[in-house]
């Protein structure tokens, strides 16, 4: 039976009796899973590192830049005109988050997170090898102030400010571009102090998150940890101690006592690499992000002992409790088909995005004018925005036999990744108008090819 002691839900594991932080000291452990997100974690961090310095035909790949209004993605600029795109993709990703999290738990932040990954991949193993395992950083911590201790957390914490700095200078090339960085970065110091002043201030952020804060972001700071409490249900993957296997626990004895044992010998390990400091064998937590070291190291001590592994394994908590093996129920397939469908939807607005796209007013404060002949006309203005990254040259058509267009602010081409203004005359006959609206499509050809429609309306007289 589960633990019936639930007070350690009253407390928190970095906080100690007196409301003081309470260190944590994971203890490192080897195992298949660790190399798994190893792996993964080397993959995102090359990814993370060279996505703002790759260009494709000299342009960059990614760039996010908020102030000027300027984004790439995977190569391909949007406009504030594609606010829509942005709008759904949010609201895809909170739908996505949360359908993710019912079925597949908190795989993101063990296993993706940048918090995470730089935490337990860079900055503790630069403290391992720096201050030794955490049986020797407890005691240099202890330990009085001598020239041994100043060097060791000198020299961690210098590099902890170096590897910050880089990272800041990489989101600052995600923000400004990698051309805007380097003149910062080799101009002198008085030519660019915003960018600079936005480089310090993200160097001292990233410094204390990984230096000071570590666990409290993903237990205080972080919004998705909080929200793992209401999207978990008993139907949801967890790292979770089978408890029917492992109680009632005891210490591993040559001879082996009449009473009945379960798996777990009790050894601790489980909670000593832990990097949120709980101990998983009191079920489902709120600190725990499935970062699965616990998993790896009950493994090992399973192997040395001679039992089955999987004591402490991704399951749910039905699948342990009814004691049947982990499968692909209908609603992880029902939710996964929707998973799949949203980013289906979102790829396919991306992909059938119009590459010019064109608006068209008609100009304000202006009804209609007659024109020799017996024509009718209406000014409009327009805007085409060229989101590609050759120049294209356009010219325009009505779709009515009977119209014609004069061009007074002519657009002839379009520059690349640019936005160009116009204006220009819609003439139809005065015999050929029925109602005081009528109905018109503009045309926006390029290449001989109709890249873009813009529905108006045309205001004349009725006879």
């Amino acid at each position: 039976m589960p633990r019936e002691d639930k007070s350690f839900r009253s407390n928190v594991p970095n906080v100690d009796s007196k409301g003081g932080r309470q260190w944590i000291y994971p203890r490192a452990e080897k195992g298949r899973l660790l190399r798994w997100r190893t792996a993964v974690a080397w993959v995102l961090l090359t990814a993370l590192f060279t996505g703002p310095f790759l260009s494709v035909d000299g342009h960059p790949v990614f760039l996010f830049n908020v102030l000027e209004r300027k984004f790439i993605f995977f190569g391909v600029p949007f406009w504030p005109q594609d606010f829509y795109l942005v709008a759904i993709g949010l609201l895809t990703f909170v739908v996505f988050i949360a359908l993710f999290t019912v079925v597949y738990g908190r795989v993101w932040c063990g296993w993706a997170c940048p918090q995470t990954i730089f935490l337990e991949m860079v900055f503790r193993k630069i403290e391992r090898w720096i201050e030794g395992d955490h049986n020797a950083q407890k005691r240099l911590d202890a330990a009085p102030w001598t020239s041994e201790k100043i060097a060791k957390k000198g020299a961690k914490h210098l590099l902890f400010f170096l590897i910050s700095f880089l990272i800041s200078n990489v989101l600052l090339a995600y923000i400004i571009g990698k051309d805007a960085l380097l003149a910062i970065v080799t101009d002198p110091i008085t030519a660019h102090p915003g960018g600079l002043t936005a480089m310090l201030v993200f160097t001292a952020v990233f410094y204390y998150v990984f230096a000071k804060l570590r666990e409290i972001v993903c237990t205080t700071i972080c919004p998705y940890g909080r929200l793992q409490g209401v999207l978990l249900d008993k139907s949801s993957l967890v790292v979770i101690y089978d408890y029917l296997r492992g109680e009632p626990r005891g210490k591993l004895k040559k001879v082996e006592a009449a009473a009945p044992r379960g798996d777990c010998i009790d050894c601790m390990l489980c909670v000593q690499v832990c990097p949120m400091g709980i101990d998983i064998r009191n079920g489902s937590q709120l600190e725990c992000i499935n970062c699965t070291s616990c998993v790896d190291a009950c493994n090992n001590v399973m192997d040395k002992i001679g039992r089955p592994p999987g004591l402490i394994r991704i399951d749910s908590e039905e699948s342990v409790a009814r004691k049947k093996p982990l499968r692909l129920t209908g609603r992880m397939q029902a939710y996964t088909a929707v998973l799949l469908g949203l980013v289906g939807v979102l790829v396919h607005l991306l992909v059938s995005r119009p590459a010019i796209e064109t608006t068209v007013l008609r100009a304000p404060g202006q009804l209609f004018q007659r024109e020799a002949g017996g024509a009718v006309s209406n000014l409009y203005t327009m805007e085409i925005v060229n989101k590609t990254y050759q120049n294209r040259a356009v010219s325009f058509r009505v779709n009515r036999p009977d119209a014609r267009i004069r061009l007074v602010q002519p657009i002839t081409e379009v520059p690349a990744n640019e936005l160009a203004k116009g204006a220009f005359f819609v003439l139809l006959p005065q015999k050929a108008i029925r109602e005081n609206s009528t109905k018109l499509e503009i045309e926006v050809i390029a290449g001989n090819q109709v890249v873009d429609r813009v529905k108006t309306t045309f205001l004349g007289p009725v006879d």
